[in-house]
Protein backbone atom coordinates (compact mmCIF):
# COMPACT_ATOMS: atom_id res chain seq x y z
CA UNK A 1 0.00 0.00 0.00
CA UNK A 2 1.67 3.40 -1.01
CA UNK A 3 1.66 6.26 1.03
CA UNK A 4 0.07 9.24 -0.92
CA UNK A 5 2.51 12.24 0.26
CA UNK A 6 0.23 14.81 2.79
CA UNK A 7 -0.71 18.05 1.04
CA UNK A 8 -1.12 21.11 2.43
CA UNK A 9 -3.47 23.92 1.91
CA UNK A 10 -1.63 27.38 1.43
CA UNK A 11 -3.47 28.94 4.54
CA UNK A 12 -1.55 25.53 6.58
CA UNK A 13 1.48 25.91 4.96
CA UNK A 14 1.30 29.75 6.25
CA UNK A 15 1.05 29.09 9.48
CA UNK A 16 3.71 26.72 9.58
CA UNK A 17 6.10 28.44 7.86
CA UNK A 18 4.95 31.81 9.97
CA UNK A 19 4.69 33.61 6.61
CA UNK A 20 2.26 35.86 5.12
CA UNK A 21 -0.11 33.76 2.43
CA UNK A 22 0.96 36.77 0.27
CA UNK A 23 4.20 36.17 0.19
CA UNK A 24 3.93 32.12 -0.12
CA UNK A 25 2.34 33.53 -3.73
CA UNK A 26 4.69 35.49 -4.08
CA UNK A 27 7.82 32.92 -4.09
CA UNK A 28 5.27 30.34 -6.10
CA UNK A 29 4.99 33.06 -8.86
CA UNK A 30 9.34 33.22 -9.08
CA UNK A 31 9.36 30.01 -8.79
CA UNK A 32 11.22 29.23 -5.81
CA UNK A 33 8.40 27.13 -4.77
CA UNK A 34 5.33 24.87 -6.57
CA UNK A 35 2.33 23.91 -5.54
CA UNK A 36 2.30 20.12 -5.83
CA UNK A 37 -1.41 20.44 -7.56
CA UNK A 38 -4.71 22.04 -6.87
CA UNK A 39 -7.57 21.16 -5.09
CA UNK A 40 -11.09 20.24 -6.42
CA UNK A 41 -12.26 23.38 -5.24
CA UNK A 42 -9.14 25.38 -6.71
CA UNK A 43 -6.69 25.81 -3.74
CA UNK A 44 -3.16 25.37 -4.22
CA UNK A 45 -1.75 22.21 -2.55
CA UNK A 46 1.52 21.92 -1.20
CA UNK A 47 3.96 18.64 -0.15
CA UNK A 48 5.21 18.94 3.51
CA UNK A 49 8.48 19.51 1.95
CA UNK A 50 8.08 23.11 0.97
CA UNK A 51 8.03 23.78 4.57
CA UNK A 52 12.10 23.08 4.63
CA UNK A 53 12.50 25.27 1.19
CA UNK A 54 10.76 27.62 3.06
CA UNK A 55 12.77 27.76 5.75
CA UNK A 56 16.15 27.96 3.37
CA UNK A 57 14.79 30.98 1.34
CA UNK A 58 14.03 32.81 4.62
CA UNK A 59 17.38 31.71 6.34
CA UNK A 60 18.99 32.56 2.95
CA UNK A 61 17.58 35.67 3.17
CA UNK A 62 19.18 36.79 6.86
CA UNK A 63 22.40 35.89 5.35
CA UNK A 64 21.95 39.08 2.50
CA UNK A 65 21.44 36.97 -0.96
CA UNK A 66 18.57 38.19 -2.53
CA UNK A 67 15.73 36.20 -3.91
CA UNK A 68 17.27 35.88 -7.41
CA UNK A 69 20.57 34.47 -5.67
CA UNK A 70 18.06 32.07 -4.06
CA UNK A 71 16.34 31.26 -6.99
CA UNK A 72 19.75 30.11 -8.57
CA UNK A 73 20.64 28.46 -5.89
CA UNK A 74 17.73 26.35 -5.65
CA UNK A 75 17.80 25.41 -9.39
CA UNK A 76 20.94 24.27 -9.16
CA UNK A 77 19.26 21.91 -5.91
CA UNK A 78 16.63 20.95 -8.35
CA UNK A 79 18.74 19.96 -10.98
CA UNK A 80 20.42 17.15 -8.38
CA UNK A 81 23.78 18.92 -8.20
CA UNK A 82 24.63 20.20 -4.41
CA UNK A 83 25.06 24.28 -5.11
CA UNK A 84 27.71 24.93 -2.33
CA UNK A 85 30.47 26.44 -5.21
CA UNK A 86 27.50 28.57 -6.20
CA UNK A 87 27.06 30.08 -2.63
CA UNK A 88 30.62 30.44 -1.92
CA UNK A 89 30.97 32.87 -4.68
CA UNK A 90 27.32 34.49 -3.98
CA UNK A 91 28.92 34.90 -0.21
CA UNK A 92 32.04 36.37 -1.56
CA UNK A 93 30.09 39.00 -3.72
CA UNK A 94 28.12 39.28 -0.73
CA UNK A 95 31.49 40.20 1.61
CA UNK A 96 32.98 42.74 -1.14
CA UNK A 97 29.35 44.49 -1.02
CA UNK A 98 29.54 44.81 2.83
CA UNK A 99 33.16 46.01 2.42
CA UNK A 100 31.95 48.50 -0.30
CA UNK A 101 29.51 49.87 2.05
CA UNK A 102 31.26 50.07 5.15
CA UNK A 103 33.93 52.40 3.33
CA UNK A 104 30.65 54.50 2.43
CA UNK A 105 29.05 54.49 5.54
CA UNK A 106 32.63 55.42 7.13
CA UNK A 107 32.74 58.48 4.71
CA UNK A 108 29.35 59.31 5.64
CA UNK A 109 29.90 59.14 9.17
CA UNK A 110 32.90 61.33 8.91
CA UNK A 111 30.66 64.17 6.68
CA UNK A 112 27.99 64.37 9.44
CA UNK A 113 30.55 64.43 12.56
CA UNK A 114 31.99 67.42 10.81
CA UNK A 115 28.76 68.83 10.05
CA UNK A 116 27.82 68.35 13.72
CA UNK A 117 30.71 70.59 15.10
CA UNK A 118 30.24 73.24 12.04
CA UNK A 119 26.66 73.50 13.33
CA UNK A 120 26.97 76.40 15.42
CA UNK A 121 28.23 78.57 13.30
CA UNK A 122 25.86 77.03 10.72
CA UNK A 123 23.02 78.17 12.42
CA UNK A 124 23.66 81.83 12.19
CA UNK A 125 23.81 81.42 8.17
CA UNK A 126 20.69 82.29 5.81
CA UNK A 127 18.74 79.66 4.72
CA UNK A 128 15.76 78.63 3.61
CA UNK A 129 15.14 75.17 5.84
CA UNK A 130 18.52 74.18 7.80
CA UNK A 131 21.63 75.99 7.29
CA UNK A 132 23.17 72.96 8.62
CA UNK A 133 22.46 71.07 5.81
CA UNK A 134 22.46 73.06 3.32
CA UNK A 135 25.38 74.89 3.61
CA UNK A 136 27.61 71.77 3.85
CA UNK A 137 29.93 70.75 1.47
CA UNK A 138 29.34 67.42 -0.30
CA UNK A 139 32.24 65.88 -2.04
Amino acid sequence: MSCAPELLKIGEVSTQANLPVKTIRYYEDRGLIQAAQRSPGGFRLFESGVLNRLRFIRRSQALGLSLQDIQDILSISDQGSRPCHSVRHKFQQKIEEIDRRIVELHHLRQQITALMAEAEQAEQLDAEICPIIEHAATD
